[in-house]
């Protein structure tokens, strides 16, 4: 299956990004993809919380997932929403950071709330509070499609192996972990992680990536960028730099049932006491 990394800049505009996010798709499309991958919080990147309050919508009113849908539907293609910023009937207010997974009919067939919440302190001047804004998920999500069974996660989950090796012994062979990466933690993590799902699972991971400096109002944030796809034996088939862009790359199910036979760590868990 051809399949499509989408690397977007978005800001706090889910209309703005949601042009730029079709044009992209259908350049995708016209160079062949099946499966087009978008990142994490593709409709709005924002560091305001009354921007959010503002522009956000409910899932079922969000006009992102509707378009989107339409242009799955309209092109035929298997497309991987990396995930939305909603709004949720929670009485505290906080968001969710969902993905979704829409077959070619325009269908959602899988639905995934971020579990791991990126509550961390990067350095004396960055730190981030997702938990404040956004509500962890509790469930994980593998989708069938006609080309893969597919295992959803969204960024920060990446550095949480055993969420990826429970997707793997479900039956997971594609790992899509749609991102917006801080430089920071990126220049040092980024690769290394994916590689390392990817090596553990014997699966391949689809990694498509928000990029730059992201003017939210008074406030900006930058991403990393270098989306990137890695085979099911470690290998980097695919990565974008800093530009918003298109990354092809063509996926191969036989390539994932040929690294677990010659290593099949999926199969030798055992139990063990302690520490």
């Amino acid at each position: 299956m051809k399949t499509a990394l989408i690397q977007l800049n978005s800001g706090d505009d889910p209309i703005a990004n949601m042009r730029t996010t079709s044009d992209l798709i259908d350049q995708a499309v016209a160079q062949g993809a099946g499966f087009v991958a978008t990142p994490e919080v593709t409709n709005c990147l924002s560091v305001s919380r009354s921007r959010q309050q503002e522009v956000l919508t409910l899932e079922q009113d969000d006009p992102t997932l509707a378009g989107l849908r339409g242009m799955a539907a309209s092109h035929g293609i298997w497309l991987s929403i990396g995930s939305l910023a909603l709004k949720t009937d929670d009485p505290d207010g906080r968001f969710a950071n969902r993905s979704f997974l829409i077959d070619p009919k325009g269908q959602i067939v899988g639905r995934y709330d971020k579990i791991h919440m990126f509550d961390v302190d990067v350095s004396a001047t960055e730190s981030f509070r997702e938990s404040a804004a956004y509500r962890p998920g509790d469930r994980a999500v593998t989708a069938q499609t006609d080309f893969a069974k597919i295992g959803l996660s969204v960024c920060y989950d990446l550095r949480f192996a055993y969420l990826y090796r429970a997707l793997a012994q479900a039956g997971a062979e594609v790992l899509l972990v749609p991102a917006a990466f801080s430089p920071v933690t990126g220049a040092a993590h980024w690769e290394p992680l994916l590689r390392a799902r990817a090596i553990e699972t014997g699966c391949y991971v689809l990694a498509a990536a928000q990029t730059g400096l992201h003017q939210t109002g008074e406030k900006s944030r930058k991403t990393y960028g270098h989306s990137m796809a890695i085979s099911p034996w470690g290998e980097v088939l695919t990565e974008l730099g800093t530009d918003p862009g298109i990354a092809l790359v063509d996926i191969d199910r036989a390539e994932v049932s040929k690294s677990r036979k010659r290593i099949a760590a999926l199969s030798h868990d055992r139990p063990f006491k302690g520490p």
